[in-house]
């Protein structure tokens, strides 16, 4: 005997525009709650201390989480010269300090070493994973890890000010799994001076921007009421940066079945893509000569 779901079949994005001071679980939840949805999740933790994007699936909009989590991000972030600490950021414990400030120029020759394909150390303080545990629960527990670095793409890196010798204002957008304060910590490094972030806000994920964003204080004015439904972005967003194939009313039944059906377009053999019927994704897949070989469906 099958369980019965609890909550609402309630299917979007909902883009927040987290504050500091509140994990990105807790805001995942709080949207859950809010919707009495069955289900949710996010395109791309943010640190406690960030603020900005944070995009939020429900239902079966987290079947095209992966595609955002995928897609380029816009971070701005103000970086302090002259301190390291444990945790990259301010609120971390400061290990280390320097009485050099670099120039403008010399901020600028820097930052070239940071663009394109980099490899990049994640923070100690960080969700990456070290023998099944996480490195965050190791680093509090007082372990010093020799973590792997990892591919990074920085799109474009660049100064948006600079208020006073101490600081610099920054502007990166990157791929998939870059990590700012990673930036902060190589950048002072580099520079011969130390640096940590002071400040983060990501301002666009993929296609959502901060202006979309919605408050915490909204989220609980209109929980579980009309005028937070009417918020709800469609999960097609999730799937823009693929080419959309037009299934035929037929392809659509196969699709939804989980069997290959027939779609209209074109596009190299194998090419990933998604099939939609009146403008609904009816499913993710890989195109073979005029058929969509499903891997995600959905269930609407």
């Amino acid at each position: 005997m099958s369980r019965v779901k609890k909550g609402r079949a309630v299917s979007g994005w909902l883009i927040v525009d987290k504050p500091a001071g509140v994990t990105s679980t807790a805001v995942v939840n709080k949207v859950k709650w809010a919707f009495s949805a069955q289900k949710a999740g996010h395109a791309g933790t943010l640190d406690p201390d960030a603020t900005g994007v944070l995009a939020v699936a429900l239902g079966e909009a987290t079947k095209t989480i992966p595609y955002i989590t995928d897609a380029l991000k816009c971070y701005r972030f103000r970086v302090t010269f002259g301190a390291a600490t444990d945790t990259d950021d301010a609120s971390g414990q400061v290990i280390a300090t320097s009485d050099t400030r670099p120039t403008d120029a010399q901020i600028e020759t820097a930052l070239t070493a940071f663009r394109g394909d980099i490899a990049q150390v994640p923070p100690q303080y960080s969700a990456v994973k070290v023998d099944g545990e996480r490195a965050y629960d190791l680093a509090r527990e007082g372990e010093a890890m020799d973590l792997a670095a990892r591919p990074l793409w920085v799109e474009s890196l660049i100064v948006i000010g600079r208020p006073d010798p101490d600081h610099v204002e920054l502007e990166m957008v990157c791929g998939k799994g870059g990590y700012v304060r990673s930036i902060a910590r190589d950048l002072g490094r580099a520079l011969g001076c130390l640096g940590h972030v002071a400040w983060l806000r990501r301002t666009w994920s993929g296609p959502f921007d901060a202006e979309q964003g919605v408050t915490l204080a909204q989220i609980d004015a209109e929980a579980k009421t009309e005028a937070l439904d009417a918020r709800l972005l469609p999960l097609e967003l999730g799937l823009q940066d693929l080419p959309e194939f037009i299934a035929t009313p037929e392809g659509a039944a196969r699709l939804k079945n989980g069997n290959p059906g027939q779609v209209i377009g074109h596009a190299d053999w194998g090419t990933e893509g998604w099939a939609s019927l009146n403008g609904q994704a009816a499913a993710v897949g890989h195109y073979r000569g005029g058929e969509l070989h499903p891997s995600r469906v959905f269930n609407r």
